[in-house]
């Protein structure tokens, strides 16, 4: 769910960017600003959670067996997904500026949105299930409590950085 909320988000920013809305962006600037800095602090946030969370003890095919938060929530996942992706305001630049080399913006009709809405669907779920995949292999290899907290820390502090820079940097 959580990938959906990530795609979910590109989508909106696409559909804005496929539109022309990209000028109201400039208009509304105050309400990018707002989505930003709550984008930021939810980052810092998690990163806390993260940094601090402690490792769980992994038996056997744990690590393949969702716990029951995981699949309790997928409504929270979508929603973290969709936050995450929607706090960075730099997804609409780029779609801005990649899709003029491909679309003539000016003629563009509710189907050539619809194609491509679904290729951009297509290729983010592709990355994502890479990322996932390669997350989880490594995954495997961190069963050691010690392995866990460190990688927690790191991700945390990673989270941290990435939410303070949001904030801070323009």
């Amino acid at each position: 769910m959580l990938a959906t909320g990530i795609i979910t988000s590109d989508l909106v920013y696409l559909n804005l960017a496929c539109f022309g809305l990209a000028t109201i962006a400039d208009n509304w600037s105050n309400v990018f600003l707002l989505v930003r800095y709550l984008g930021a602090a939810y980052l810092i946030y998690l990163g806390y959670k993260m940094f601090r969370a402690l490792p769980e003890h992994l038996e056997g095919d744990a690590l393949s067996k969702p716990t029951q938060d995981k699949v309790a929530e997928p409504l929270a996942n979508f929603t973290q997904g969709f936050l995450i992706s929607a706090s960075n305001p730099k997804v609409i630049l780029f779609y801005i500026s990649f899709l003029p080399t491909f679309i003539d913006l000016t003629v563009l009709q509710a189907r050539d949105v619809f194609l491509v809405s679904l290729l951009s669907s297509i290729a983010l779920m592709s990355a994502i299930m890479l990322v996932a995949l390669g997350a989880s292999v490594v995954a495997k290899k961190l069963t050691t409590p010690n392995s866990q907290k460190r990688l927690n820390q790191g991700a945390g502090a990673v989270m941290i950085v990435a939410g303070s820079y949001l904030a801070i940097h323009r």
